[in-house]
Protein backbone atom coordinates (compact mmCIF):
# COMPACT_ATOMS: atom_id res chain seq x y z
CA UNK A 1 0.00 0.00 0.00
CA UNK A 2 1.25 3.38 -1.26
CA UNK A 3 2.17 5.94 1.47
CA UNK A 4 -0.24 8.66 1.30
CA UNK A 5 0.68 12.27 1.33
CA UNK A 6 -0.10 14.21 4.61
CA UNK A 7 -1.66 17.31 5.19
CA UNK A 8 -1.90 18.93 8.38
CA UNK A 9 -3.27 22.36 8.62
CA UNK A 10 -3.99 25.07 11.70
CA UNK A 11 -5.69 27.99 12.65
CA UNK A 12 -4.66 30.12 15.75
CA UNK A 13 -6.20 29.41 19.18
CA UNK A 14 -8.51 31.81 20.14
CA UNK A 15 -8.39 34.05 23.31
CA UNK A 16 -10.75 33.22 25.57
CA UNK A 17 -11.47 37.24 26.67
CA UNK A 18 -14.35 37.33 24.98
CA UNK A 19 -16.95 35.20 22.47
CA UNK A 20 -16.27 34.56 18.60
CA UNK A 21 -16.38 36.95 16.36
CA UNK A 22 -16.46 37.63 12.17
CA UNK A 23 -12.87 37.47 11.99
CA UNK A 24 -12.09 34.19 13.77
CA UNK A 25 -14.60 32.48 11.55
CA UNK A 26 -13.17 33.76 8.64
CA UNK A 27 -9.53 31.97 9.15
CA UNK A 28 -11.35 28.74 10.63
CA UNK A 29 -13.86 28.54 7.42
CA UNK A 30 -10.46 29.06 5.01
CA UNK A 31 -8.97 26.30 7.36
CA UNK A 32 -11.81 24.20 6.96
CA UNK A 33 -12.00 24.71 2.88
CA UNK A 34 -8.72 23.74 2.82
CA UNK A 35 -8.84 20.52 4.88
CA UNK A 36 -11.99 18.99 3.58
CA UNK A 37 -10.01 19.46 0.02
CA UNK A 38 -7.22 18.13 0.75
CA UNK A 39 -9.62 14.97 2.45
CA UNK A 40 -11.05 14.65 -1.24
CA UNK A 41 -7.52 13.99 -2.75
CA UNK A 42 -7.62 11.19 -0.33
CA UNK A 43 -4.46 12.77 1.73
CA UNK A 44 -4.09 12.06 5.29
CA UNK A 45 -5.47 15.41 6.51
CA UNK A 46 -5.35 16.74 10.26
CA UNK A 47 -7.24 20.08 10.89
CA UNK A 48 -6.35 21.81 14.24
CA UNK A 49 -8.13 24.77 15.96
CA UNK A 50 -8.65 25.33 19.51
CA UNK A 51 -8.14 28.31 22.31
CA UNK A 52 -5.72 29.87 24.13
CA UNK A 53 -6.88 29.94 27.91
CA UNK A 54 -3.77 31.47 30.35
CA UNK A 55 -2.59 35.00 30.59
CA UNK A 56 -3.34 37.55 33.42
CA UNK A 57 -5.80 39.58 30.86
CA UNK A 58 -8.03 36.11 31.50
CA UNK A 59 -7.35 35.78 35.09
CA UNK A 60 -8.52 39.03 35.16
CA UNK A 61 -11.80 39.05 32.72
CA UNK A 62 -12.75 35.71 34.95
CA UNK A 63 -12.71 38.03 38.13
CA UNK A 64 -14.87 40.62 36.80
CA UNK A 65 -17.39 38.28 35.34
CA UNK A 66 -17.36 36.13 39.28
CA UNK A 67 -16.14 33.11 37.69
CA UNK A 68 -12.47 31.37 38.03
CA UNK A 69 -9.81 31.56 35.60
CA UNK A 70 -11.15 27.92 34.76
CA UNK A 71 -14.95 28.29 35.06
CA UNK A 72 -14.86 31.47 32.67
CA UNK A 73 -12.38 29.84 29.93
CA UNK A 74 -14.40 26.53 29.91
CA UNK A 75 -17.46 28.94 29.11
CA UNK A 76 -15.86 30.89 26.37
CA UNK A 77 -14.16 27.47 24.87
CA UNK A 78 -17.70 26.55 24.48
CA UNK A 79 -18.76 28.87 22.80
CA UNK A 80 -16.03 28.77 19.94
CA UNK A 81 -16.88 25.29 19.72
CA UNK A 82 -20.32 25.88 19.30
CA UNK A 83 -19.73 28.78 16.57
CA UNK A 84 -17.98 26.18 14.59
CA UNK A 85 -20.21 23.79 14.73
CA UNK A 86 -22.81 26.31 13.41
CA UNK A 87 -20.54 27.33 10.62
CA UNK A 88 -20.29 23.49 9.58
CA UNK A 89 -16.38 23.60 10.54
CA UNK A 90 -15.14 20.45 11.26
CA UNK A 91 -11.86 20.27 13.04
CA UNK A 92 -10.14 16.83 13.62
CA UNK A 93 -8.82 18.14 17.06
CA UNK A 94 -9.84 21.50 19.22
CA UNK A 95 -6.88 22.12 21.35
CA UNK A 96 -7.84 23.84 25.31
CA UNK A 97 -4.13 24.86 26.61
CA UNK A 98 -5.47 24.20 29.74
CA UNK A 99 -5.55 20.58 29.14
CA UNK A 100 -3.50 18.09 30.69
CA UNK A 101 -1.80 17.09 27.48
CA UNK A 102 -0.82 20.44 26.80
CA UNK A 103 0.70 21.66 29.61
CA UNK A 104 2.53 18.32 29.82
CA UNK A 105 4.31 19.03 26.67
CA UNK A 106 5.00 22.20 27.17
CA UNK A 107 6.89 21.63 30.28
CA UNK A 108 8.86 19.25 28.27
CA UNK A 109 9.41 21.46 25.54
CA UNK A 110 10.79 24.25 28.32
CA UNK A 111 13.61 21.78 29.32
CA UNK A 112 14.08 21.28 25.72
CA UNK A 113 14.68 25.08 25.42
CA UNK A 114 17.17 24.99 28.74
CA UNK A 115 19.01 22.48 27.18
CA UNK A 116 19.99 24.44 24.19
CA UNK A 117 21.46 27.12 26.38
CA UNK A 118 19.38 29.54 24.21
CA UNK A 119 17.70 30.61 28.00
CA UNK A 120 19.23 32.84 30.35
CA UNK A 121 18.10 34.83 33.64
CA UNK A 122 18.08 38.74 33.52
CA UNK A 123 15.97 41.76 34.30
CA UNK A 124 13.62 43.10 31.96
CA UNK A 125 12.91 47.18 32.14
CA UNK A 126 10.35 48.23 29.26
CA UNK A 127 6.89 49.02 28.28
CA UNK A 128 4.45 46.57 28.89
CA UNK A 129 1.36 46.23 27.03
CA UNK A 130 -1.53 44.37 29.11
CA UNK A 131 -3.75 44.07 25.71
CA UNK A 132 -1.22 42.26 24.19
CA UNK A 133 0.55 40.85 27.50
CA UNK A 134 3.79 41.56 26.08
CA UNK A 135 6.32 43.92 25.74
CA UNK A 136 6.53 46.47 22.85
CA UNK A 137 8.56 49.21 21.69
CA UNK A 138 8.11 52.99 21.89
CA UNK A 139 8.64 52.91 18.07
CA UNK A 140 5.59 51.11 17.87
CA UNK A 141 3.45 53.44 19.86
CA UNK A 142 1.54 55.95 17.85
CA UNK A 143 0.73 58.71 20.56
CA UNK A 144 1.88 57.24 23.12
CA UNK A 145 -0.75 54.54 22.99
CA UNK A 146 -0.97 50.94 21.61
CA UNK A 147 -2.53 51.59 18.20
CA UNK A 148 -3.84 48.53 18.44
CA UNK A 149 -5.16 48.53 22.18
CA UNK A 150 -5.56 52.83 22.65
CA UNK A 151 -3.98 51.42 25.62
CA UNK A 152 -1.27 53.62 27.29
CA UNK A 153 1.13 50.84 28.15
CA UNK A 154 2.86 50.30 31.42
CA UNK A 155 6.61 50.68 32.64
CA UNK A 156 7.80 47.48 34.36
CA UNK A 157 11.28 46.29 35.49
CA UNK A 158 11.42 42.85 36.09
CA UNK A 159 13.42 39.92 36.76
CA UNK A 160 12.18 36.98 33.71
CA UNK A 161 14.10 34.37 31.64
CA UNK A 162 15.58 35.53 27.99
CA UNK A 163 15.38 33.55 25.03
CA UNK A 164 18.39 34.28 22.78
CA UNK A 165 16.08 35.67 19.88
CA UNK A 166 19.39 37.54 18.22
CA UNK A 167 21.32 34.33 17.76
CA UNK A 168 18.91 33.33 15.24
CA UNK A 169 18.55 36.48 13.29
CA UNK A 170 20.45 35.79 10.19
CA UNK A 171 19.22 32.09 9.95
CA UNK A 172 16.24 33.07 9.72
CA UNK A 173 16.19 35.79 7.18
CA UNK A 174 18.04 33.63 5.09
CA UNK A 175 15.28 30.98 5.35
CA UNK A 176 12.30 33.09 4.83
CA UNK A 177 13.93 35.00 1.66
CA UNK A 178 14.95 31.21 -0.11
CA UNK A 179 10.95 30.51 0.80
CA UNK A 180 12.61 27.75 2.48
CA UNK A 181 9.91 29.30 5.41
CA UNK A 182 7.38 30.58 3.13
CA UNK A 183 5.18 33.79 4.26
CA UNK A 184 2.18 34.51 2.27
CA UNK A 185 0.90 36.70 0.55
CA UNK A 186 4.43 38.63 -0.42
CA UNK A 187 3.70 42.01 1.58
CA UNK A 188 3.76 39.98 4.54
CA UNK A 189 6.88 37.96 3.74
CA UNK A 190 8.40 42.13 3.54
CA UNK A 191 7.06 43.24 6.34
CA UNK A 192 8.70 40.37 8.35
CA UNK A 193 11.86 40.46 6.22
CA UNK A 194 11.87 44.43 7.29
CA UNK A 195 11.60 43.58 10.46
CA UNK A 196 14.51 41.07 10.98
CA UNK A 197 16.56 43.51 9.23
CA UNK A 198 15.95 46.38 11.79
CA UNK A 199 18.02 43.75 14.09
CA UNK A 200 16.39 41.19 16.57
CA UNK A 201 16.82 41.47 20.46
CA UNK A 202 16.61 38.95 23.37
CA UNK A 203 12.92 38.28 24.34
CA UNK A 204 11.92 37.34 27.69
CA UNK A 205 9.89 34.24 27.84
CA UNK A 206 8.32 34.07 31.36
CA UNK A 207 7.04 36.60 34.03
CA UNK A 208 7.25 36.32 37.61
CA UNK A 209 3.54 36.68 40.00
CA UNK A 210 0.88 35.60 37.15
CA UNK A 211 -0.58 32.74 38.35
CA UNK A 212 -2.68 32.01 35.80
CA UNK A 213 -0.08 29.82 33.37
CA UNK A 214 2.21 27.30 33.37
CA UNK A 215 5.20 27.62 35.54
CA UNK A 216 8.47 27.13 34.50
CA UNK A 217 9.48 23.40 35.45
CA UNK A 218 12.78 24.47 37.31
CA UNK A 219 11.85 27.78 38.33
CA UNK A 220 8.06 27.49 40.06
CA UNK A 221 8.33 31.70 40.37
CA UNK A 222 8.11 32.48 36.88
CA UNK A 223 5.29 31.83 34.71
CA UNK A 224 5.85 30.99 31.21
CA UNK A 225 4.38 33.92 28.70
CA UNK A 226 1.27 33.37 27.42
CA UNK A 227 2.26 33.67 23.80
CA UNK A 228 5.18 31.03 23.86
CA UNK A 229 2.47 28.53 25.90
CA UNK A 230 0.01 29.36 23.16
CA UNK A 231 2.25 29.08 19.96
CA UNK A 232 3.36 25.28 20.96
CA UNK A 233 -0.33 23.84 20.74
CA UNK A 234 0.67 23.40 17.34
CA UNK A 235 2.88 20.23 18.36
CA UNK A 236 1.44 19.72 22.18
CA UNK A 237 -1.84 18.65 20.11
CA UNK A 238 -0.47 16.14 18.10
CA UNK A 239 1.90 14.25 20.80
CA UNK A 240 4.64 16.02 21.23
CA UNK A 241 7.12 14.65 23.92
CA UNK A 242 4.60 11.53 24.46
CA UNK A 243 3.35 10.10 21.17
CA UNK A 244 6.28 10.33 18.95
CA UNK A 245 5.12 8.61 16.55
CA UNK A 246 1.59 10.57 15.94
CA UNK A 247 3.99 13.64 16.31
CA UNK A 248 6.50 12.78 13.21
CA UNK A 249 3.48 11.84 10.91
CA UNK A 250 2.02 14.98 10.96
CA UNK A 251 4.98 18.00 12.20
CA UNK A 252 5.84 20.62 10.45
CA UNK A 253 2.57 22.03 10.04
CA UNK A 254 1.77 22.57 6.50
CA UNK A 255 0.43 25.28 6.39
CA UNK A 256 -0.51 27.56 9.45
CA UNK A 257 -3.82 30.21 8.64
CA UNK A 258 -3.74 33.28 10.96
CA UNK A 259 -4.93 36.69 10.43
CA UNK A 260 -2.01 39.50 10.33
CA UNK A 261 -1.82 41.05 13.05
CA UNK A 262 -0.05 38.04 14.64
CA UNK A 263 2.88 37.16 12.43
CA UNK A 264 5.69 38.46 14.44
CA UNK A 265 4.92 35.83 16.74
CA UNK A 266 4.67 32.90 14.50
CA UNK A 267 6.94 34.42 11.43
CA UNK A 268 9.44 35.07 13.81
CA UNK A 269 9.68 34.13 17.65
CA UNK A 270 8.03 30.52 16.50
CA UNK A 271 10.65 29.49 13.86
CA UNK A 272 13.36 30.28 16.56
CA UNK A 273 11.96 28.55 19.38
CA UNK A 274 11.49 25.31 17.03
CA UNK A 275 14.78 25.78 15.64
CA UNK A 276 16.24 25.82 19.20
CA UNK A 277 14.44 23.01 20.73
CA UNK A 278 15.76 20.85 16.88
CA UNK A 279 12.44 20.95 15.36
CA UNK A 280 11.65 21.87 11.58
CA UNK A 281 9.57 25.02 10.86
CA UNK A 282 6.31 24.64 9.04
CA UNK A 283 6.05 24.87 5.54
CA UNK A 284 4.01 27.93 4.92
CA UNK A 285 2.46 30.70 7.24
CA UNK A 286 -0.65 32.56 5.42
CA UNK A 287 -1.74 35.65 6.83
CA UNK A 288 -5.12 37.39 5.71
CA UNK A 289 -6.21 40.91 6.11
CA UNK A 290 -8.73 42.61 8.64
CA UNK A 291 -12.57 43.38 7.80
CA UNK A 292 -13.89 46.47 8.50
CA UNK A 293 -17.99 46.74 8.92
CA UNK A 294 -19.50 49.51 6.63
CA UNK A 295 -16.34 51.00 6.04
CA UNK A 296 -15.57 50.65 10.48
CA UNK A 297 -13.10 49.06 11.83
CA UNK A 298 -14.74 46.16 14.19
CA UNK A 299 -15.00 47.79 17.68
CA UNK A 300 -17.18 46.48 20.74
CA UNK A 301 -17.13 50.71 21.51
CA UNK A 302 -18.80 51.11 18.11
CA UNK A 303 -20.86 48.38 18.91
CA UNK A 304 -20.60 46.79 15.03
CA UNK A 305 -18.90 43.32 16.35
CA UNK A 306 -20.32 40.34 14.44
CA UNK A 307 -21.22 37.25 16.12
CA UNK A 308 -20.97 34.77 13.22
CA UNK A 309 -24.16 32.61 14.63
CA UNK A 310 -26.40 35.92 14.27
CA UNK A 311 -25.71 35.43 10.44
CA UNK A 312 -26.40 31.71 10.64
CA UNK A 313 -29.37 31.56 12.13
CA UNK A 314 -30.96 34.25 9.33
CA UNK A 315 -29.14 33.06 6.56
CA UNK A 316 -27.52 29.28 7.14
CA UNK A 317 -23.99 28.24 7.61
CA UNK A 318 -22.71 27.52 3.86
CA UNK A 319 -24.01 31.21 2.94
CA UNK A 320 -22.18 32.61 5.85
CA UNK A 321 -19.26 30.96 4.42
CA UNK A 322 -19.76 31.32 1.10
CA UNK A 323 -19.94 35.11 1.51
CA UNK A 324 -16.83 35.73 3.70
CA UNK A 325 -14.62 33.88 0.75
CA UNK A 326 -16.23 35.52 -2.21
CA UNK A 327 -16.78 38.96 -0.79
CA UNK A 328 -12.87 39.71 -0.31
CA UNK A 329 -9.52 38.26 -1.56
CA UNK A 330 -7.73 36.22 0.66
CA UNK A 331 -4.64 37.97 2.05
CA UNK A 332 -5.86 41.57 1.53
CA UNK A 333 -8.34 43.69 4.07
CA UNK A 334 -11.96 44.28 3.15
CA UNK A 335 -15.48 45.73 3.94
CA UNK A 336 -17.99 43.07 5.35
CA UNK A 337 -21.86 44.19 6.39
CA UNK A 338 -25.16 41.90 6.25
CA UNK A 339 -26.16 44.59 3.34
CA UNK A 340 -23.89 42.87 1.54
CA UNK A 341 -24.46 39.20 2.72
CA UNK A 342 -27.89 39.95 1.72
CA UNK A 343 -27.10 41.37 -1.83
CA UNK A 344 -24.45 38.02 -2.41
CA UNK A 345 -27.47 35.35 -1.05
CA UNK A 346 -29.88 36.80 -3.12
CA UNK A 347 -27.72 37.98 -6.18
CA UNK A 348 -25.41 35.06 -6.42
CA UNK A 349 -26.61 31.75 -4.17
CA UNK A 350 -30.71 32.67 -4.71
CA UNK A 351 -31.10 34.17 -8.00
CA UNK A 352 -27.55 32.21 -9.33
CA UNK A 353 -27.54 28.59 -8.12
CA UNK A 354 -30.60 28.02 -6.35
CA UNK A 355 -32.20 29.20 -9.70
CA UNK A 356 -30.58 27.40 -12.00
CA UNK A 357 -30.78 23.86 -10.04
CA UNK A 358 -34.64 24.32 -9.65
CA UNK A 359 -34.85 25.19 -13.21
CA UNK A 360 -32.88 22.04 -14.61
CA UNK A 361 -34.59 19.49 -11.80
CA UNK A 362 -38.06 20.68 -13.03
CA UNK A 363 -37.12 20.29 -16.84
CA UNK A 364 -35.65 17.07 -16.00
CA UNK A 365 -38.82 15.80 -14.17
CA UNK A 366 -41.53 17.56 -17.14
CA UNK A 367 -39.53 16.71 -20.18
CA UNK A 368 -37.48 13.70 -19.46
CA UNK A 369 -40.07 11.98 -16.74
CA UNK A 370 -37.49 12.48 -13.83
CA UNK A 371 -34.72 10.06 -15.82
CA UNK A 372 -31.37 11.05 -16.47
CA UNK A 373 -29.03 8.23 -18.02
CA UNK A 374 -25.42 7.92 -16.96
CA UNK A 375 -24.01 11.20 -16.36
CA UNK A 376 -21.91 12.36 -19.02
CA UNK A 377 -18.78 14.26 -18.75
CA UNK A 378 -19.40 18.11 -17.59
CA UNK A 379 -19.43 20.22 -20.20
CA UNK A 380 -17.08 23.10 -18.64
CA UNK A 381 -13.92 22.34 -16.87
CA UNK A 382 -13.75 23.52 -13.41
CA UNK A 383 -10.55 22.29 -12.99
CA UNK A 384 -8.51 26.05 -12.54
CA UNK A 385 -11.67 26.77 -9.78
CA UNK A 386 -10.03 23.83 -7.78
CA UNK A 387 -6.77 24.64 -7.97
CA UNK A 388 -8.17 28.79 -6.75
CA UNK A 389 -9.20 27.06 -3.88
CA UNK A 390 -5.67 25.09 -3.53
CA UNK A 391 -3.88 28.43 -3.78
CA UNK A 392 -6.15 30.30 -1.25
CA UNK A 393 -7.68 32.22 -3.87
CA UNK A 394 -11.47 31.51 -2.85
CA UNK A 395 -12.68 34.64 -4.14
CA UNK A 396 -11.21 33.56 -7.47
CA UNK A 397 -12.22 30.23 -7.96
CA UNK A 398 -16.01 31.02 -6.65
CA UNK A 399 -16.06 33.65 -9.12
CA UNK A 400 -14.81 31.08 -12.16
CA UNK A 401 -17.60 28.83 -11.00
CA UNK A 402 -20.48 31.60 -11.23
CA UNK A 403 -19.44 32.25 -14.35
CA UNK A 404 -19.91 29.43 -15.30
CA UNK A 405 -23.45 29.10 -13.31
CA UNK A 406 -24.69 32.70 -15.08
CA UNK A 407 -23.20 31.11 -18.38
CA UNK A 408 -25.80 28.10 -17.89
CA UNK A 409 -28.99 30.21 -16.59
CA UNK A 410 -28.20 32.03 -20.30
CA UNK A 411 -27.84 29.38 -22.47
CA UNK A 412 -31.20 27.80 -21.10
CA UNK A 413 -32.84 30.82 -21.57
CA UNK A 414 -31.21 31.02 -25.62
CA UNK A 415 -32.31 27.41 -25.69
CA UNK A 416 -36.07 28.18 -24.82
CA UNK A 417 -36.55 24.30 -23.98
CA UNK A 418 -40.02 25.02 -23.22
CA UNK A 419 -40.27 26.11 -26.90
CA UNK A 420 -37.60 23.42 -28.39
CA UNK A 421 -39.61 20.33 -26.96
CA UNK A 422 -41.95 20.84 -29.15
CA UNK A 423 -40.33 20.49 -32.66
CA UNK A 424 -37.35 18.78 -30.97
CA UNK A 425 -37.18 16.81 -27.56
CA UNK A 426 -33.99 14.41 -28.52
CA UNK A 427 -32.17 18.63 -28.36
CA UNK A 428 -33.82 19.09 -25.22
CA UNK A 429 -32.45 15.80 -23.33
CA UNK A 430 -28.78 16.49 -24.68
CA UNK A 431 -28.98 19.94 -23.45
CA UNK A 432 -30.25 18.51 -19.16
CA UNK A 433 -27.89 15.99 -19.12
CA UNK A 434 -25.15 18.58 -20.20
CA UNK A 435 -26.72 20.89 -17.62
CA UNK A 436 -27.04 18.29 -14.69
CA UNK A 437 -23.25 17.04 -15.54
CA UNK A 438 -22.20 20.33 -15.10
CA UNK A 439 -24.50 20.23 -11.76
CA UNK A 440 -22.95 17.39 -10.48
CA UNK A 441 -19.52 19.19 -11.25
CA UNK A 442 -20.14 22.38 -9.86
CA UNK A 443 -21.29 20.68 -6.38
CA UNK A 444 -18.10 18.53 -6.23
CA UNK A 445 -15.78 21.70 -6.44
CA UNK A 446 -18.43 23.78 -4.20
CA UNK A 447 -18.08 20.82 -1.56
CA UNK A 448 -15.24 21.93 0.40
CA UNK A 449 -16.91 25.57 0.57
CA UNK A 450 -20.71 25.14 0.68
CA UNK A 451 -20.75 21.37 2.39
CA UNK A 452 -24.24 21.16 2.74
CA UNK A 453 -25.47 22.68 -0.53
CA UNK A 454 -23.23 20.29 -2.70
CA UNK A 455 -24.45 17.40 -0.64
CA UNK A 456 -27.65 18.21 -1.52
CA UNK A 457 -27.62 18.79 -4.86
CA UNK A 458 -25.25 15.82 -5.36
CA UNK A 459 -28.24 13.58 -3.49
CA UNK A 460 -30.96 14.77 -5.55
CA UNK A 461 -29.11 14.43 -8.87
CA UNK A 462 -28.20 10.57 -7.74
CA UNK A 463 -31.75 9.81 -7.43
CA UNK A 464 -33.52 7.01 -9.18
CA UNK A 465 -36.40 9.63 -9.90
CA UNK A 466 -35.18 13.27 -10.39
CA UNK A 467 -37.93 15.98 -9.53
CA UNK A 468 -38.13 19.63 -9.29
CA UNK A 469 -35.90 20.13 -6.12
CA UNK A 470 -37.17 22.50 -3.03
CA UNK A 471 -35.22 25.71 -3.25
CA UNK A 472 -31.95 25.92 -2.36
CA UNK A 473 -31.93 29.24 -1.04
CA UNK A 474 -35.51 30.92 -0.41
CA UNK A 475 -34.67 34.62 -1.05
CA UNK A 476 -35.15 37.38 1.24
CA UNK A 477 -36.72 40.87 0.64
Amino acid sequence: MTERNKFYITTPIYYVNDKPHIGHAYTTIAADVLARLHRQLGEDTWFLTGTDEHGSKIAQAAEKAGKTPQEFSDEVSAKFSFAWDQLGIAPDDFIRTTEKRHEEAVGIFLEKLKESGKLYEGEYQGLYCVGHEAFIKEADLVDGVCPEHKTKPVQLKEKNWFFKLSDYQNGLLSKIEDDEFKIEPQVRKNEVISFIKQGLEDIAISRPNVKWGIPLPWDKNQTIYVWVDALFNYCSAIGYGKDEGNFNRYWPADIQVMAKDIIKFHCIIWPALLSAAGLPLPKKVFAHGFFTVGGQKISKTIGNVIDPNDWVEKYGADAVRYFLLREVPFGQDGDVSEEKLKGRYNADLANGLGNLFSRVTNMIEQYLQGDVDDFIRSPKDLTSAQEAFFNLDFAGGLAQIWAEIAWANQLIDKAKPWELQKTDPAKVKELLVNLAALLYDIAAKLAPVLPETANKIRSHLEAGKIVKAEPLFRKFE
